[in-house]
């Protein structure tokens, strides 16, 4: 924790300022899908996929849920987490640190208008963040995996 403080104080002394240092673990690669369901069906049919290929499901995280716990209000907003362990255990293997994004997660999200969107981190992101090979193959699965779990839930049918 010292460590960290006399780099931020040394960079802080250097004229940078705070947001310029957090912008690139903000900058992290999402990809956007609309999907033509509602946040409730999206997930529902992400979950079906996920297991139709033979993955896990950890989770389902319904934020708005918690929100109306907590007597706030949130548009729905809906979490799955899943993964395979034939490829996050590689990626583990790699940089433990890469448990830290994994399970993988896939949030579905109503915004102002209603439109629901369906976004995701790509996994080629895991190799910036923890150091992993770049062109790895469990990162290209991932990869596939995922676009091909999210096409099926926001399909038209």
């Amino acid at each position: 924790m010292m460590k960290k403080r006399l780099a931020l104080a040394t960079v802080l002394g250097a004229g940078l300022s705070l947001p310029a240092l957090t912008l690139p673990a903000l900058a992290a690669e999402l990809v956007h899908k609309v999907s033509p369901h509602s946040v409730s069906v999206t997930i529902d049919r992400l979950a079906a996929a996920v297991e139709e290929a033979g993955a896990n499901v950890f989770a389902r995280v319904d934020h708005a849920a918690g929100a109306t716990k907590a007597d706030m209000e949130l548009r729905p907003t809906e979490l799955l987490i899943f993964g395979n362990p034939k490829l996050g255990t590689p990626a583990m293997q790699a940089a433990q640190s890469a448990g830290l994004d994994l399970p993988l997660r896939v949030l579905a999200y109503a915004d102002g208008e209603g439109v629901v969107h369906l976004v995701y981190h790509d996994p080629a992101e895991l190799a910036l963040q923890h150091g992993l090979p770049e062109g790895a193959e469990y990162l290209a699965k991932m990869t596939g995996a995922l676009n091909k779990l999210t096409d099926k839930a926001v399909a038209e049918e």
